[in-house]
């Protein structure tokens, strides 16, 4: 039985359906007694398919010539029981500039309530317009609903129009912001001003990052962060963010990393992102070869002011869209462009035209990128760049040569993996005298860094107070101890993988640097071994506040006592990983230290026992706050006990793999003004369940807690601890267990 429904035609009907009459000759054109606005493109075949229609509707009556239309027909039905044969003509696709040339219209006035009635014939060739039954609103086109939503008046309401389905959120993400008719905001009275004022006023008297973002969320001022990983990465959780960000503040900061495999991050993703997010600063893509140079080019024409840009493995960005940012961002203040096999040289010397608030510059593993385009980049920004990082990339000597005379407001150059540069390039940036405002300067894998190259440089970078070599194997004692002496203002030093590097040379820069070196670092240099130092000891680096020596297996007892009389102001001691020091090298060097030591790092020191570690605790027990024994097997609860009567003002303590039982932890607990924050207790074998009280009373301090690989402890005594400590904390903060943030309590079986 057909079904029954009212309804007006004429909101259903396509503009340029025709309807004939077999007793007129006229065409009759089917039109909207209140409208003349048919936006939809439902065909009224499909309409009219097995249902009977009651319809009250006006005609157009036309004189158009025969043969340029597809007809099918069907039986109109009067109240009366009269019936008309009719014809519906769908107009050819090649003369639809037929229907713009109507020579007459005439309105014709039938009866209301008309029965249309479809035969079976007419249904089965009107197959291929069949559509499921949908809402009114939803036959619109999408350009209508555009029209609708854009005139929405708030975030408030954009956002539960979003709600709806997909289709609407695509419709709404489509919507720039300058396009709304809301986007245009009343200014506010005088009265309104002040109050507002006052709201911001109150808000910065109160503490913490909320209070922060509130003040800035009345000012219109984006500030919300959105971070999208694998396969939360898609084009609509990004419309979402479009819409649902305009109002809260705004987007400030988008992160994307990684990809979904099947419904990935495209560029109408980004799109979306460029209509709504006026407010973006801060864009990262990582590892998202999806993404391409319209999208990118759409944020660069949409964020005007963005300042930040950083992408990693886009393959599919070029210099096409870079160059649209160059164009459009003039607010860029950093550059990041890594494993871009697409960019060149020309992207990059437009950056350096074209953004004069650029600072930093960081490019590696770029393939296209060459001289051309470092040397134009520099020589274009030397003046405002104060950072430049290059990685692996095919430059020359003249790259370098254009650092050295142009980079006069370089602070910080990181040069790693350069390859095609030879000892010239670097002895030419030395000498170009336009790095005077160079402050750090690292150095890694390049082969083209001898002792000359050292020399250049301390020459050409009179103010450089970091320094750090790794993997150059032409450094030798020579280089180094002239460069440490000839320097005036270098603070750090940091040596890795070094390997021409000896006791000699160590020793030199100690010696050399007295009186202003204030940390070192030496790690994994194997040449460093105890040998029977010849040299004098009458001076000594009394500035060395830090040192710190890692994986180096030549470094033994006989070294570490030399330390100790070299260096009598050491406050950070890190020795990791050297299986040669025991109690009769390292408890010297305590002893040695006049000032107190604050943090002490004895990790993977296999053969140091509770001699040291007691020693530690009476000599610097009043200002020791980190200690770091992890894998040091012969300590004990003896230093426990020690650790609990003489360090007052211990936060962090590791005690993984060592030999400590629930004895120890429970001298720990009996410390009244013992309040760890941190306490590291991983394959710690001998704690057994009854350290359950003693770890619950420590944990009303704890923010960080690990009990891994504690064979000891049963499921059960594990399961009932962490339940009663994270009782500890509010709701809010379980909430949000496993995020970054360093203040959140972490507690690891």
């Amino acid at each position: 039985m057909p079904t029954t429904s009212t309804m007006k035609v004429l909101s259903f009907v396509e503009v340029g359906e025709y309807v004939k009459s077999s007793d007129s000759p006229n065409l009759k054109t089917v039109s909207n007694s209140f409208s003349n606005n048919i936006y939809t493109r439902t065909p009224l075949a499909t309409l009219l398919k097995n249902c009977v229609v009651d319809v009250d509707v006006f005609f157009n009556a036309s004189r158009i010539s025969s043969g340029n239309y597809v007809t099918a027909s069907f039986i109109v039905a009067g109240g009366n029981g009269a019936s008309f044969p009719w014809e519906v003509f769908y107009p050819s696709p090649k003369k639809s500039s037929l229907v713009s040339s109507l020579e007459q219209n005439e309105d014709v006035n039938f009866p209301s309530r008309k029965r249309i009635c479809v035969p079976a014939s007419f249904v089965a060739a009107s197959e291929s317009f069949e559509q499921k039954n949908l809402p009114a609103i939803e036959v619109l086109p999408d350009e209508c609903l555009f029209e609708v939503f854009r005139r929405l008046p708030s975030g408030q309401e954009r956002s539960a129009c979003a709600c709806v389905s997909k289709r609407w959120l695509t419709v709404l993400s489509s919507i720039p912001r300058d396009e709304t008719f809301a986007s245009k905001p009343n200014l506010p009275s005088k009265a309104e001003e002040g109050s507002i004022q006052n709201k911001i006023g109150e808000i910065a008297q109160s503490n913490g990052v909320e209070a922060e973002a509130e003040a800035r969320d009345i000012e219109g001022v984006g500030y919300l962060t959105r971070w999208l990983d694998g396969n939360k990465a898609t084009d609509i959780r990004l419309a979402a963010i479009a819409v649902g960000t305009a109002s809260h503040g705004g987007l400030e900061k988008l992160s994307i990393q990684g990809n979904n495999p099947y419904r990935g991050v495209t560029d109408a993703g980004l799109k979306a992102i460029a209509r709504g997010c006026p407010s973006l600063r801060d864009l990262s893509l990582w590892n998202v070869s999806s993404i391409g140079d319209e999208g990118l080019s759409e944020i660069a024409h949409g964020c005007h002011l963005l300042e930040k840009l950083d992408l990693c493995q886009c393959p599919g960005i070029s210099d096409k869209s870079l160059l649209d940012i160059a164009k459009n961002c003039p607010n860029l203040t950093s550059l990041t462009i890594e494993s871009c096999s697409n960019i060149g040289n020309d992207s990059l010397q437009a950056v350096g035209r074209c953004c004069p608030n650029l600072k930093v510059v960081a490019v590696k593993n770029c393939p296209l990128v060459g001289d051309h385009g470092i040397a134009g980049l520099v020589s274009s920004a030397g003046h405002l760049l104060t950072k430049v990082k290059l990685q692996a990339l095919n430059i020359s000597e003249i790259s370098l040569a254009v650092i050295g005379q142009y980079g006069i407001a370089v602070t910080d150059l990181a040069l790693s993996d350069l390859q095609s540069v030879n000892e010239g390039g670097f002895w030419v940036m030395g000498n170009g005298q336009g790095l005077q405002k160079l402050k750090s300067l690292t150095i890694s894998a390049c082969s083209g860094v001898g002792d000359l190259v050292l020399e250049a440089l301390c020459k050409g970078c009179p103010n450089l107070k970091l320094f750090c070599l790794k993997k150059c194997a032409f450094i030798s004692d020579y280089g180094l101890v002239a460069f440490a002496n000839a320097s005036v203002s270098l603070k750090n030093l940091q040596l890795e993988e070094c390997h021409r590097i000896t006791q000699a040379g160590f020793f030199g820069i100690l010696l050399n640097c007295g009186k202003k070196l204030k940390a070192l670092s030496l790690v994994n240099c194997s040449g460093v071994k105890d040998l029977i130092c010849a040299c004098s000891l009458v001076a000594s680096c009394n500035s060395l506040q830090s040192l710190a020596i890692r994986d180096c297996p030549g470094v033994g007892n006989v070294s570490i006592a030399i330390i100790g009389r070299l260096c009598p102001e050491l406050t950070h001691l890190e020795l990791n990983g050297l299986l040669d020091i025991t109690d009769e090298g390292l408890i010297p060097l305590v002893q040695s230290c006049v000032a107190s030591l604050v943090e002490v790092n004895l990790s993977g020191c296999v053969n140091v026992s509770d001699k040291s570690v007691s020693a530690i605790a009476k000599l610097h027990g009043g200002t020791l706050e980190s200690l770091i024994i992890d894998g040091c097997r012969h300590v004990t609860d003896a230093s426990l006990v020690e650790i609990s009567d003489s360090c007052w003002l211990l936060n962090e303590l590791d005690v993984s793999k060592c030999g400590i039982t629930d004895s120890g932890l429970e001298a720990l607990a009996s410390a009244a003004h013992l309040s760890l924050q941190t306490l590291l207790l991983s394959g710690c074998p001998l704690v057994s369940d009854k350290s359950f009280p003693f770890l619950l009373e420590l944990g009303q301090n704890l923010m960080g807690l690990n009990i891994k690989h504690c064979s000891g402890m049963s499921s059960n005594t594990v399961n009932v601890l962490v339940e009663q400590l994270w009782s500890f904390y509010n709701e809010d903060v379980i909430r949000n267990f496993g995020s970054r943030s360093p203040i959140l309590p972490v507690i690891l079986l």
